[in-house]
């Protein structure tokens, strides 16, 4: 017999299918009253290739401005059967703007045809794209990019040829597509300082579609894609994995392999140096690429690349030839993970640290951009939006800025010192305002490849189970005594560290080459330590990527780490504190301390680390403190 309890609880659930069903075919409708919809249009590259593309307009007959996303991402309206409204709800936010939406696949991607190769697919599909857009007759000529990661990461590049109706950009998220720029040669988020990022070792796994997949007959009629869609579309569904235990696999070259993944574009890059000539034949920028295009970027402090995101906002605000494109460069800099600037709420939390209330008016801001350059029309645009809008936190507040960093940032070094014990929490480390006047000082600890220090939170994306991005207490993992800890004593007030932080260490080593590690952490007066940024220095590297010098037992090393960036108030009380390992892992791979290629090998060297604070061997950070 069914219970009171039982029959409830089943038109409970009823009841809600058939809101959400509602709910589904409402943006439908809602879209399908202001819009013409014109789905599964094959538009024609250059070489002959037809990018699978949906179009969005306003119904009447005028000339519209465009709003473009091109991703690798599914944007498919079904899925397993069942209407998928994410870009309905997109589309219908722009079209009653009075803008066309178009959002297309790259090649190789569901529906397109081709070949895809991440950061590899050709720049002139990009400009094709626009060329073919511009010339529809229901545009006015003018487009603007719009997307979050790898639906941002193909803008940068593309802006380097200057199509004449790329009018504006937004992207956000953006460092998959940033190769070389200034001090950074991450080549799209794969390196850093020298040291593989694994997160596109699990993102490739659950993106890049097999070269044996089924395909779609080019005979097929738009009315035959439309249809085929509702029930097939072209999604690999791939087994989960345990990323956390298969990130130990060695050799690297083999991580995707030992899963039973997709190899053919992870083979190519595993193999690549840092400045190895194909990472400059694909669809990355670099900084000897001009740029023309009006960009409002969209950054946050804690994904993989907020250091080279920032440096390239200022790179073309400083190169660009063009003086209109120089003076219109806008930033803003978000206190969330990757592309979660939308879900800042009244307490926003990232990771396990509140940041406050950090909620903007994105659309109302991405909007007014768009409406400046694209449909002709003077707003109020530049003269209510600072130039750089970033969020503080400890302080919890939005702050402005002419520049990054703010003109009144002051670089303050702190030095290392120790009685040579800074192992572990319990250490002696400290961090001073005076350099040691000691002949000799230094801390010494073992670096195990094969029991690395974990990555607990910290700027990361899409590694699965392995790494959870954001602020977390490090004083756990700080007990171990292969990582050192320097501190400062309880601030006397409170310190605004808002720009880029950049560090000098003096290392030496048993081993002919590792890496070192630095993450700068905000100590609460209970304790608790929550990271704000970290890199990594892989030492072959220390003079140049260009080539690879190795360590000799004995000698010391000088090596600048990568600049991290980041705004936070250190508020009274509180202590200002810097780890140093040589790991970090699995957010960098491990260096298998060898000198050898590292990618290719399974056995590793145990090294005997040193890091030197002494008056000839000054280590040190530098910290940008805001004067006001």
């Amino acid at each position: 017999m069914m219970t009171q309890g039982k029959l409830s609880t089943i038109l409970f659930f009823m009841m809600f299918s058939t809101i959400c069903v509602s709910a589904q075919d409402d943006i439908f409708e809602k879209l399908a009253e202001i819009a013409v919809i014109d789905q599964k249009v094959m538009m024609p590259m250059r070489d002959g290739i037809r990018l699978a593309t949906d179009i969005y307009r306003p119904k009447g007959d005028g000339k519209y401005p465009i709003i473009f996303s091109r991703t690798p991402y599914n944007f498919n309206s079904w899925g397993d059967g069942e209407k998928q409204t994410r870009t309905a709800e997109r589309a219908y936010e722009v079209v009653k703007r009075g803008y066309a939406y178009v959002v297309q696949n790259e090649r190789g991607r569901y529906f397109s045809e081709g070949e895809w190769d991440i950061l590899g697919t050709p720049l002139t599909d990009g400009y094709d794209a626009f060329s073919w857009m511009k010339d529809q007759p229901w545009s006015n000529g003018k487009i603007g990019t719009l997307g979050c990661s790898s639906t941002a990461e193909w803008q940068m590049a593309v802006a380097a040829l200057d199509h004449p109706s790329h009018a504006a950009m937004v992207p956000q998220g953006y460092g998959a597509g940033v190769g070389r720029v200034g001090d950074y040669y991450e080549q799209g988020n794969w390196y850093r300082g020298g040291a593989e990022q694994l997160l596109f070792f699990s993102w490739l796994y659950g993106v890049e579609h097999d070269k044996f997949k089924p395909r779609i007959p080019k005979e097929a009629t738009q009315e035959d894609l439309i249809r085929i869609s509702r029930f097939y579309d072209l999604a690999p569904e791939n087994p989960e994995v345990d990323w956390k235990e298969k990130f130990y696999h060695l050799p690297v070259q083999d991580i995707l392999q030992n899963v039973h993944g997709k190899r053919d574009i992870f083979d190519k890059m595993v193999r690549r140096h840092p400045n190895h000539e194909d990472w400059y034949k694909g669809g990355l920028y670099h900084d000897d690429m001009d740029f023309g295009v009006p960009s409002f970027w969209f950054a946050s402090w804690y994904d993989v690349s907020i250091s080279p995101n920032i440096a390239l906002f200022n790179h073309v605000r400083n190169n660009a030839k063009d003086a209109e494109v120089r003076e219109n460069q806008y930033l803003v800099i978000a206190p969330v993970l990757h592309c979660r600037y939308t879900r800042a709420t009244e307490n926003t939390m990232v990771g396990e640290r509140s940041v406050g209330d950090a909620r903007l008016n994105y659309d109302e801001q991405i909007y007014s951009w768009f409406d400046l350059w694209l449909n002709g029309k003077e707003n109020d645009f530049k003269q209510k939006t600072p130039r750089v809008q970033y969020y503080t936190m400890g302080s919890n507040v939005w702050q402005s800025s002419e520049t990054w960093p703010p003109a009144n940032a002051v670089m303050t070094s702190y030095y290392l010192s120790s009685g040579g014990n800074a192992n572990s929490l319990f250490g002696d480390g400290k961090l001073t305002a005076e350099k040691s006047e000691a002949a000799e000082s230094y801390d010494a600890f073992t670096y195990d490849p094969m029991n690395p220090v974990p990555s607990y939170g910290g700027n990361v994306c899409c590694m699965g189970n392995a790494v959870e991005g954001g602020a977390f207490d490090q004083s756990a993992i700080e007990t171990r005594h292969d990582i050192l800890v320097y501190t400062t004593e309880p601030l006397e007030e409170g310190v605004e560290v808002s720009g880029f932080i950049e560090s000098t260490l003096y290392v030496s080593s048993d081993v002919k080459d590792t890496d070192f590690t630095i993450k700068l952490i905000d100590v609460h007066p209970d304790g608790s330590a929550y990271n704000l940024d970290e890199t990594i220095q892989r030492v072959r590297y220390r003079e140049g990527y260009d080539k690879e010098v190795f360590m000799e037992e004995g000698e010391v090393y000088r090596i600048d780490l990568t600049p991290m960036a980041t705004s936070n108030y250190f508020k009274k009380g509180h202590r200002i504190r810097v780890e140093i390992s040589s790991s970090n892992f699995p957010r960098f791979s491990r260096n298998l301390n060898t000198g050898g290629k590292n990618y290719d090998e399974t056995k590793a060297v145990v090294a005997h680390n040193k890091v030197h604070h002494s008056s000839k061997y000054p280590s040190e950070i530098r910290l940008p403190i805001v004067k006001r």
